[in-house]
């Protein structure tokens, strides 16, 4: 092994306590990490916004520490695994070889670009970080293993978006923007440098807040399935996904874990609706829609616009009032005037009948 392969190889990540200006997405990670149900992180921002530093800190922060990432070339057996037949039929036993999914058990899984991977890879990722185990199958032979990790992909929107049904599915998702904050980017860059010229020292210096965050992280998956929710706290779900005029129903149940494990992080007794306003964003970035106009009484879908007659109705007089609401009942239409008969020039007169 080379000088430098063994530098990269024993070369610290960036501590996760040490992420400056990252407030949002570091929550989001940890409660994913506590909960790996809620179904993974969407981190959408442009380039150089430290989205692959944040994945791989809190891979440090996890007991196994694994930190996979998955290239955009890469096959579906490369992420699932694949069977033996050969050795399925010859030894009468399975032959798993494992994939990434496999790999990234109680660990990280990173996804740089996922809305530039087939929907086929995106479709079997995200039932695996939904469930939690991975099922591999071929020509009738079978093999379930746990694949429970944390999913992070990230995505800049100027080469893409994910399909609306793909987007359902990733738990919470973060928008990032450029940093516009010249302090901020000092302390974000003071940070970097001091981090590059020394990584064992920096690292050091963050090693008691490093160790008290992966405690608290521990703690809160001990304490998640102690939490219930109560109606209270269903209610409040209900009327924000509602709000938001969401499809379906996974936002509430993705807001509904979500809250309970910010509950536990935050080592509260009971989860409240405050934990539910507080993830809601999270939840809500990615599945939000416009709110549809309500359907005119008597069934009439397509009734004409006539909000500005209604914005000046106190400004009527009370007789232009009353013509316009006759003239409204039978909008399009003009009453019958009568008109005086007058003789055509030209016209021939048609010849009298015989009696």
């Amino acid at each position: 092994m080379s000088r430098v392969t063994s530098q990269a190889a024993t070369r610290p990540a960036f501590p996760f306590a040490a992420l400056v200006g990252q407030a949002p997405l570091q929550r989001a990670l940890l409660l994913a990490a506590i909960d790996p149900a809620i179904g993974g992180v969407l981190v959408s921002g442009p380039r150089g916004t430290a989205k692959s530093t944040a994945a791989r800190a809190l891979a440090a922060l996890l007991p196994d520490g694994a930190f996979v990432t998955l290239p955009l070339g890469a096959s579906e057996e490369k992420l699932i695994g694949t069977l033996d037949l050969e050795a399925a039929l010859r030894e009468n036993a399975v032959r798993f070889a494992p994939g990434l999914l496999a790999r990234a058990h109680e660990g990280v899984l990173y996804v740089d670009e996922v809305n530039l991977l087939p929907d086929a890879l995106v479709d079997a990722l995200l039932d695996a970080a939904a469930s939690g185990v991975n099922t591999v199958e071929r020509d009738g032979v079978s093999h379930t293993h746990d694949a429970r990790f944390v999913l992070v992909g990230t995505m800049n929107p100027e080469e893409g978006e994910l399909r609306p049904q793909l987007l359902d599915r990733f738990g919470l998702m973060i928008e990032l923007d450029n940093c516009h904050d010249a302090g901020e980017r000092q302390r974000i860059v003071k940070a970097r440098l001091a981090f590059d010229a020394n990584p064992q020292a920096f690292c050091a210096a963050h090693d008691a807040a490093q160790r008290a965050l992966a405690q608290l992280l521990r703690a809160a998956r001990a304490a998640l399935d102690a939490l219930e929710w109560s109606d209270a706290v269903h209610e409040r779900a209900a009327q924000r996904c509602v709000e938001a005029a969401v499809d379906g129903l996974r936002a509430d149940l993705v807001m509904l874990r979500a809250a309970r494990a910010l509950a536990a992080f935050e080592g509260a007794a009971q989860i409240t609706p405050e934990h539910v306003d507080a993830v809601a964003d999270a939840v809500l970035a990615h599945r939000r829609r416009a709110m549809p106009e309500p359907p005119a009484s008597g069934g009439n879908t397509q009734a004409p616009d006539r909000s500005r007659d209604a914005s000046n109705e106190f400004s009527r007089s009370p007789q232009e009032s009353e013509s316009n609401s006759e003239s409204d009942a039978d909008w399009g239409e003009l009453p019958p005037e009568p008109v005086a008969a007058r003789q055509v020039k030209g016209v021939i007169p048609l010849p009298a009948k015989k009696r």
